[in-house]
């Protein structure tokens, strides 16, 4: 592990800073600031799961090598094991770090009604011990209905969300809070799910909260007029995780530097962001490409997720200022808040084996791809870290840029130097040495890193 203290020296420097972490052209509140709910009219604010559109319908008897999709699917497939292998995982489980102690909290509209027995066939098919989801309803939720589109696309990002965090930190406790959104209505359901968020967090009840889904910034009202407060009326929920000292994490968006309009279909023709992915108290998640064999040994360098299917998000904010922890990449960000801070696999052409039989027409094995995938990749991780170190990590952005001066070996912190992230005829951020707006700082080396952050 290189030097652990000298690890934890630099990042006790950096701390000095930590209560500095809050940023904004709005005058954004700082942590422990009382907030008002929010008062108002977000009808048109479209929040969908970022798994939407790189979910495959078709459900098989079981899963196929990674050998075997790409001659018969004609892409990279994985299973949780080879995600595993690939960022280097297996050394933690053989010391116990398995995020025994730490709850994950999972918050995703609709839910899914057989989220525990798939979750179960999904562990007995690649050896991971059982769990308890534990099931949190949130505001109305309504009868789950196996014909309305919305409630299928969030059981499928519910299904991906559960079980890949699950297969990180196999012991870690799941807590999946169902909120009720009506999104055929064009509401947005985002002040449900910040509420759940700062009550499952004034409880106590989360270490890792894990967001795959978000809304285009330029869909706010009022963000036309430079008036931000429908936005940031919504920071609550982060707030109290900041005062909580829980770590928040968000999907960065599939769409790579462009996202979808109030109609949550069509794209911007230029370059926005999203939140709350690019919220300063959040830890924004984005996504690569990678190539493994079988066995999940890396053939190639991962690089951007930029394939057929969409590329993984990233930018900066046209609301957030930069904040203090991005001071050393401020000749990338300029004085914006800038995403994401780190990726993980998201490729659809590389994508993640799903157990789901919530659709009784497409009972199965399905192939999710997306930043929805990343995000509850890293929620893993970070559980394992939190158990390591003994206690909540909370907010990780002031530690990730802080690693990031530190040699790999030492940090666990992978460049990602290959892709870009342009999409939809929008030309996008290339990656390049050290932070770029298109990985972030990169991504990890499991091992290595779940030791560095937790310090030990």
């Amino acid at each position: 592990m290189g030097s652990p203290a000298t690890l934890r020296r630099a990042l006790a420097l950096l701390a000095v800073g930590a209560t500095a972490l809050t940023a904004g052209t709005v005058a954004v509140p700082a942590a422990g600031t009382a907030i008002a709910a929010p008062a108002h009219d977000l009808t048109g604010v479209h929040v969908r799961p970022a798994s939407f559109g790189h979910h495959n319908a078709q459900g098989r008897p079981a899963p196929l090598s990674t050998t075997q999709c790409v001659s018969q699917v004609g892409i990279h497939c994985y299973s949780p094991l080879q995600y595993r292998t690939a960022y280097n995982l297996d050394p933690l489980y053989q010391e116990g770090i398995t995020g025994k102690g730490r709850t994950i909290v999972i918050v995703d509209s609709f839910g899914s009604p057989t989220i525990q027995h798939d979750l179960e066939v999904f562990d007995k098919q690649w050896g991971i011990p059982d769990t308890n989801v534990e099931v949190v309803k949130w505001g109305n939720v309504p009868t789950w209905d196996p014909k309305n589109p919305d409630h299928t696309g969030w059981a499928g990002e519910t299904t991906l969300d559960v079980e890949y965090a699950h297969a990180i930190a196999p012991d870690a406790h799941i807590i999946l809070v169902e909120t009720g959104v009506a999104e055929t209505e064009g509401t947005t359901g985002l002040p449900e799910m910040m509420d759940a968020e700062k009550a499952l967090i004034k409880a106590g009840r989360a270490d890792v909260i894990s967001q795959s889904f978000g809304a285009t910034e330029n869909t706010f009202p009022g963000y036309d007029k430079g008036d931000f407060k429908s936005l940031t009326d919504l920071r609550y929920a982060f707030q109290a995780a900041a005062d909580h000292n829980v770590t928040v994490l968000a999907a960065s968006g599939d769409n790579g530097a462009t996202d979808a309009q109030e109609n949550g279909t069509d794209l911007y023709p230029y370059k926005v962001n999203s939140w709350p992915s690019s919220d300063p108290l959040v830890t924004s998640i984005g996504g690569t490409q990678l190539t493994l064999d079988d066995k999940g040994n890396r053939t190639a360098p991962d690089k951007v997720w930029h394939d057929k299917s969409g590329a993984g998000g990233g930018g900066v904010s046209g609301i957030f200022e930069r904040p203090w922890y991005q001071a050393g990449v401020a000749n990338v960000t300029g004085n914006h808040r800038g995403t994401p801070d780190i990726s993980m696999s998201a490729a659809v052409d590389g994508a993640a084996w799903t157990y789901e039989s919530y659709d009784p027409t497409s009972v199965g094995w399905h192939l999710t791809g997306g930043t929805s995938e990343a995000t509850p990749l890293f929620s893993g991780v970070v559980a394992l870290a939190d158990q390591l170190a003994g206690h909540r990590l909370g907010q990780l952005n002031w530690r990730l840029y802080g690693m990031n001066l530190l040699p790999s070996k030492w940090s666990g912190i992978v460049d990602v130097k290959q892709g870009d992230n342009g999409w939809n005829g929008v030309t996008g951020y290339n990656a390049t040495e050290g932070y770029d707006l298109a990985s972030g700082l990169g991504t990890i080396d499991g091992a290595k890193f779940v030791h560095a952050v937790a310090g030990r």
